[in-house]
C-alpha cells in the first residue's frame, strides 16, 4: 500500500495533510499507520487483516481479484463493496468462478453493488481458470505466491514512512507480475501485485511505531510457509 490513493488503495479523504511520520494516534490511544483515516471499518481492516500472512487459496484469489477491481479507485471503495463482490462471484470459489458464463457476466454488469466494469469482470473469470492451472502445477496458489516472498536483503532494516512512500512496486512485484501475465492472468500489474503482497503478509509494511507491526512480525515468524 503506497501513498497514492488512486494507485493502490489508500483512502480518499483521509487525514490531510499526511502525518509527517505516517502515524496516527487513534481515539483509543493506539498509534497506527495513518491511512485508515479513522474510518471504523478501515481501521478494523488495518488491525485485523492487512499484513497478516495468508495461505488460504480462496482468500488469496479473492484479494488479487479485488486488487484488480480497485485499479483506478481506492481500496476503501472496494472494501465497502466486498460483501457484494463475494455474493456476485460465488464467494470467490475458484472452480465456480472459472465456470461462469456470458449470463454471469451480464448478471454482474447489472449488479449495482459492485464495480460494473466488463473487462475487470471478464478478467476475474479468466484469472479463475488460470488459478486452476496454477493449482495443478504448484499444488496451491499459496505455494506459488509464497515462493516469491522477498528475502531480508530486499527489505529495509527499519521500515519507516519514507520507505513506504517510495514503494508503489518493487523488483519482486515486477517479477511476479511478468510471470503472471505470461501465464495468462490479467489486471495484475506490478503495483496491483505489490498491494496484494502487502495485504496478504508477504511483506510487513506496517510502519515502525504502528501498534500492529510487532504482532505482524511475530505472526510472520511463526507462519508455516506452504
Amino acid at each position: 500500500m503506497t501513498t497514492d490513493a488512486k494507485a493502490d488503495g489508500l483512502p480518499e479523504g483521509g487525514p490531510d495533510p499526511e502525518p509527517r511520520d505516517g502515524l496516527l494516534i487513534g481515539e483509543d490511544g493506539k498509534v497506527r499507520c495513518w491511512w485508515h483515516g479513522g474510518k471504523p471499518d478501515y481501521l478494523a481492516y488495518h488491525d485485523r487483516e492487512w499484513g497478516r500472512p495468508v495461505k488460504d487459496d480462496r482468500t488469496l484469489f479473492e484479494k488479487i481479484c479485488l486488487e484488480g477491481f480497485q485499479s483506478g479507485l481506492s481500496w476503501y471503495t472496494i472494501l465497502r463493496k466486498r460483501e457484494n463482490f463475494r455474493a456476485a462471484f460465488a464467494n470467490f470459489d475458484i472452480d465456480k468462478v472459472a465456470a461462469f458464463t456470458e449470463a454471469d457476466i451480464e448478471r454482474c454488469l447489472g449488479d449495482e453493488g459492485i464495480v460494473r466494469h466488463r473487462k475487470k469482470i471478464e478478467s476475474t473469470i479468466n484469472n479463475a481458470a488460470r488459478a486452476k492451472e496454477m493449482r495443478a502445477e504448484f499444488g496451491s496458489l499459496a505455494a506459488y505466491f509464497w515462493a516469491h516472498e522477498p528475502g531480508p536483503d530486499e527489505r529495509p532494516a527499519r521500515f519507516g514512512f519514507e520507505d513506504l512512500r517510495q514503494l508503489g512496486k518493487t523488483e519482486r512485484s515486477v517479477q511476479i507480475s511478468k510471470d503472471l501475465k505470461k501465464r495468462g492472468w490479467s489486471f495484475v500489474g506490478p503495483t496491483t501485485v505489490y498491494a496484494f503482497m502487502q495485504a496478504m503478509g508477504l511483506v510487513n509494511d506496517h510502519l515502525e511505531g504502528c501498534c500492529c507491526r510487532a504482532e505482524i512480525e511475530q505472526l510472520r515468524q511463526q507462519f508455516e510457509r506452504p
